[in-house]
């Protein structure tokens, strides 16, 4: 199978191997937008592969003139956001869990120990400034930087015009770099 549409026509038929194709399409990205919520590689993983089975269990109502990835990342996101909620239920912040996770994929074996060590201070504190943000600008800039999706994908995902999503993620933008100027003193 190399066509998504194919795939999930497929599926809502009845022929459910076909969502092997889409798993392994948006795995990655959903594993990577998954950690960036929650900041644990096993939560991140747990929380991706129940988003693919419910979106699994949901695809015949899945609307085929719509981009696949938009719809399951609400399902994703959704979860993500449970999942945050409930932790902060319990008083177990997942700003406690561990915080060298985050970074660990971002080094290379190429670069010298202080280069990695740059890197990873970095994105510790990219980390933590993006989790200081409110929920409304650190998915906009989870799903444009991170995620790399379009500005028509983001309104759809956030349900919000077009055209506010680049002043959104403008103001979201410049929240997050007084964060970072904020953590850097």
């Amino acid at each position: 199978m190399t066509d998504e549409r194919q795939a999930i026509v497929a599926c809502k038929a009845g022929n459910t191997e076909n969502f092997r194709f889409i798993v392994d399409k948006y795995k990655t990205r959903a594993y990577q937008a998954a950690y960036y919520y929650t900041g644990n590689r096993e939560d991140a993983l747990d929380i991706s592969q129940e988003a693919f089975y419910r979106a699994f269990r949901s695809i015949k109502r899945f609307d085929i003139t719509k981009n696949f990835y938009t719809w399951f990342y609400k399902i994703l996101k959704n979860l993500c956001i449970n999942f945050i909620h409930s932790k902060k239920s319990r008083r177990i912040y997942y700003e406690n869990s561990n915080k060298n996770t985050f970074t660990s994929e971002i080094t290379s074996s190429d670069d010298n120990p202080q280069v990695q060590l740059e890197k990873k201070e970095r994105s510790q504190l990219l980390k933590k400034a993006l989790d200081e943000l409110k929920n409304k600008d650190k998915d906009i800039i989870i799903l444009k930087d991170f995620q790399d999706l379009s500005y028509a994908e983001i309104a759809e995902v956030l349900n919000i015009p077009a055209g506010s999503v680049m002043s959104r993620l403008y103001y979201a933008r410049k929240k997050l770099v007084k964060k970072l100027e904020f953590l850097n003193e």
